[in-house]
């Protein structure tokens, strides 16, 4: 395979022989230095003391954010400028799936450097970041971002909260409530979202000091317990005009694109966790005993081992592709210029339909995961004392995080759609795809031929259904089938590559590791690209364009996979061998 930079979409088109992409493998010295600092401080500083966080010890978690500031990990995304390091989005990655297990501090940590940050090194004025920056990447104050409302989750556009230029020309006087706002119990300065004058969606840097900012109690959550999560009452808070973030009435591009990178790392929190909690069920799966043997080696509980190494593989491989797509498309910006990052926000934005593939996918599979770890251990699992407890309830948040997984999935075909009615890119020729009939060739010819040829297969069906059932697509049940196997087929297709690309200098037994995640993947996720096209059609079809679309969702998504049984062996035995996830 050679490299190609492809646009946002356009994987659904192009032969996956034709692709190049980042892997965990390639990750350099460097980069692996800065996970193992990572991973260091939080076995020493953080692990140990967990049920301290639990009790919401709010000192306590400073106190480590602090260290955490002192090992230079607040300046990943801060411009050198600034004395930050501005490393790339893999690295980035690499780090938070680090913190990512520890999950409460993991919110505290990633609260800070990403949304309370991030909005302020995109859209600050010189004059705001020499007053702030500073102070947030030193860890003498933390940031907050405040955007949900009451009454307005997913729509922040519908935001109630209002800022109305006082008469003197000094200050916007806001008003209203925000709700569900991470690390407000000690956070310091607030990128806070209102309309002035009841219409021009804003934002605006909020100083807690501020006459009439209020901070409510701490909400009582089914998990992160250990984060501080309350809302916010804002009572003719008075906010000098030059504290207004970005332009007026364009608060909506400050929302939206720190999201993007931001579910990008919400998929990243759930890999994270997901090998934590497979690294207590595989050590439990090895020390509990019953009939006489250990659990481990009964056929049942195998399975569950090898699927959920196989779900850890692609999240992972997932990940770190799309992170990858963002660092090339980023390295290829100059510099220089004051709208480097608005150029900066449009290579971000190219990639936001991947970003929401990968945290849609990410945090389903972490469900699987923990539900499964719970399962394990049987009814110890229900038990606080034992860490897959706090996985469990840790995990469903992650589903509803930076816009739920139905707000995701609806928005990753709408994007595509949106892409295709415009024509603007190389991807739409897709209409000319459409409905072609006959299954995809691809030039690939290496070890994974046969997965090669189901991805190129599942990309012909996905392209042919989505032609026929277009027509329907304004009913958000067709939307989510369509969503459900563009998000199949690409994790397949990254898990190949990745593959594909660490195979020859593999050792023989990694060599035989990633033959049998391709087998137990290649079956998994093309049976849910089958289910998801059954389901379309039934939706959108009848008669009989229903019953040939039937019969081709049959011939394209129904792949010859042998020796799936011994594939799911060989990845339960080497979890076994390794106590955790092993690749």
């Amino acid at each position: 395979m050679h490299s190609t930079l492809l646009s946002g979409g356009e994987f659904l088109l192009a032969d996956t022989a034709r692709m190049d992409t980042f892997s965990p493998e390639e990750f350099t010295a460097e980069q692996r230095q800065i996970a193992e600092t990572t991973d260091e401080f939080m076995k020493k500083e953080v692990f140990p003391f967990i049920d301290r966080i639990e009790e919401k010890d709010n000192a306590f978690i400073v106190e480590k954010m602090r260290q955490c500031a002192e090992l230079g990990l607040f300046l990943a995304e801060v411009p050198e400028e600034y004395g930050g390091l501005e490393l790339e989005k893999t690295t980035n990655m690499l780090m938070i799936e680090k913190v990512a297990p520890a999950t409460s501090f993991c919110m505290a940590f990633g609260g800070h450097t990403g949304i309370g940050i991030l909005p302020m090194v995109y859209y600050g004025t010189p004059d705001q970041k020499e007053r702030y920056l500073g102070k947030l990447s030193s860890g003498e104050w933390f940031g907050a971002y405040a955007l949900t409302e009451p009454d307005c989750g997913s729509d922040p556009l519908s935001s109630r909260t209002t800022a109305t230029l006082s008469a003197d020309g000094k200050y916007y006087i806001l008003n209203g409530t925000k709700q569900f706002i991470t690390n407000s119990a000690f956070a310091d300065l607030f990128t806070v979202f209102a309309k002035i004058d009841g219409q021009h969606f804003s934002a605006f840097l909020v100083e807690k000091s501020f006459e009439g900012f209020t901070v409510g109690a701490e909400e009582k959550k089914m998990g992160l317990k250990g984060s501080s999560t309350t809302q916010l009452m804002l009572d003719n808070v008075k906010v000098p005009v030059e504290n207004l973030l970005g332009e007026p009435g364009k608060g909506h591009k400050i929302a939206f694109n720190v999201l993007n990178v931001g579910r990008l790392k919400v998929a990243t929190q759930a890999l994270g966790m997901s090998k934590g909690a497979f690294g207590e069920a595989a050590s439990y799966a090895t020390m509990r005993k019953q009939f006489g043997k250990q659990i481990g080696e009964f056929g049942a509980i195998k399975e569950k081992l090898a699927d959920m190494t196989a779900a850890i593989f692609a999240s992972e491989t997932v990940i770190y592709r799309v992170a990858g797509l963002l660092d090339s498309r980023l390295a290829l910006l100059d510099h220089s210029g004051n709208d480097y990052y608005e150029r900066y926000q449009k290579a971000i934005e190219e990639y936001a339909a991947e970003c929401a593939i990968a945290k849609v996918f990410c945090t389903d599979e972490l469900d699987m995961v923990v539900d499964e770890a719970v399962q394990i251990h049987g009814g110890y699992g229900y038990i606080a004392e034992y860490p897959v407890e706090r996985y469990y309830r840790d995990a469903r948040i992650q589903r509803i995080f930076e816009g739920t997984n139905e707000i995701n999935r609806i928005l990753i075909p709408t994007m595509l759609f949106r892409k295709a009615d415009n024509g603007g890119s190389q991807l739409w020729k897709l209409v000319e795809k459409i409905g072609a009939g006959s299954a995809a060739e691809t030039a690939y010819s290496g070890e994974f031929s046969d997965a090669a040829a189901t991805v190129a297969r599942l990309k012909n069906l996905l392209l042919q259904i989505m032609g026929a059932a277009a027509p329907a697509r304004d009913h958000q049940e067709v939307m989510l089938a369509f969503s459900d196997m563009i998000i199949a087929t690409f994790a397949l297709e990254s898990t190949l590559l990745r593959a594909d690309k660490t195979y020859v200098s593999a050792s023989q037994l990694k060599q035989e590791l990633l033959k049998a995640v391709i087998t137990v993947l290649t079956f998994d996720l093309s049976s849910r690209v089958q289910r998801a096209a059954t389901r379309c059609c039934a939706y959108a079809l009848t008669g009989d364009r229903l019953v040939e679309m039937q019969k081709e969702i049959f011939i394209l998504s129904s792949p010859l996979v042998e020796r799936l049984l011994e594939a799911k062996h060989r990845l339960y035995q080497a979890a076994q061998e390794a106590g955790r996830y092993c690749f």
